[in-house]
């Protein structure tokens, strides 16, 4: 008997990128870093949290760093496509072709 997977959805990717967010903010060095490439000053980022485009910013700041991610990933107990997949959603493509 198969078991049907469940679909991720654009609320599912927008929880796993404010666990990001909180992964970032929970090490200075990491929160940091993102601040200075983003160019957000941390109130800023306290105010646009919950944004689309700040929830994208954080996920592609993960994707751009295969150690950062791996190190999310694992602490979030995700496979790191479904970091992709996430970000794929919140950006607007209905079907990212991935069933995590």
């Amino acid at each position: 008997m198969r078991i049907a997977k469940q679909s991720f959805t654009t609320e599912d990717a927008g929880t796993l990128a404010l666990k990001a967010l909180g992964f970032l903010a929970s090490d200075e060095a990491r929160i940091t870093r993102f601040l200075r490439l983003t160019g957000l000053e941390p109130d800023q980022l306290r105010a646009q949290a919950g944004e689309t485009e700040t929830l994208i910013a954080v996920l592609d700041h993960l994707l751009a760093d295969q150690s950062l991610l791996l190190v999310f990933a694992a602490d979030e107990g995700v496979k790191p496509e479904r970091i992709e997949a996430a970000r794929a959603l919140l950006s607007g493509v209905s079907n990212p072709g991935v069933w995590l």
